[in-house]
């Protein structure tokens, strides 16, 4: 950690205000884009931004200085997303294929395999935005936050075989998504 850092931590300890906007000016962007992923858009990641960041205020003198202080706050910021989505948002699992609408069907491969379709990353963010709350969750919680299916089962209260579960239908959807949005061809990731 630099030593402007440390002190802004200090300077936020003391509950300074200074030090406090210019923690929150220089992690709230990164922050932000932990809540976009899930969020289901960008009111709700602001919202989940601002309770992440008085959590942050309220127990920055927890931080110990083991290990970084960006992941110690990315920690904050996303069990904040988890409580607010399992408190505000009707949170469900959704454990039956047959809910999702029929335009999710897999289009037929068009066999064309040399085309590639460039997808800007904030279309893919939308993309995985766009999933019903239990599977985001779970695809977020595994293949952004890289938790295995214990510990999200963990952190979600359900069982290691929902989580897995819910982990396949995601990859399946987005998969049916991102196929017609490209007319089945492959895909490159832009920025």
């Amino acid at each position: 950690m630099s030593e402007a850092d440390s002190k802004i931590i200090e300077g936020c300890i003391k509950g300074k205000r200074h030090a406090q906007n210019k923690l929150y000016g220089k992690y709230a962007p990164l922050m932000l884009g932990v809540c976009l992923r899930y969020a289901k858009d960008k009111a709700e990641a602001e919202d989940i931004l601002q309770e992440g960041f008085i959590k942050i205020f309220m127990n920055i003198k927890s931080f110990r200085s083991e290990g970084s202080f960006e992941g110690w706050m990315k920690r904050i910021i996303i069990n904040t997303a988890i409580t607010h989505i399992k408190q505000n948002l009707k949170y469900q699992y959704h454990t039956d294929i047959d809910e999702i609408e029929e335009t999710h069907i897999v289009p037929e491969e068009s066999g064309d395999d040399d085309s590639v379709v460039k997808i800007p990353r904030s279309q893919l963010m939308s993309i995985i935005q766009s999933l019903p709350e239990g599977y985001k969750m779970v695809f977020n919680l595994y293949v952004f936050e890289q938790l295995t299916h214990k510990e999200i089962a963990e952190i979600l209260g359900v069982s290691v075989n929902t989580s897995k579960s819910q982990l396949s239908k995601a990859r399946k959807l987005l998969s049916t998504k991102i196929a017609h949005l490209t007319g089945n061809k492959k895909i490159a990731i832009e920025g």
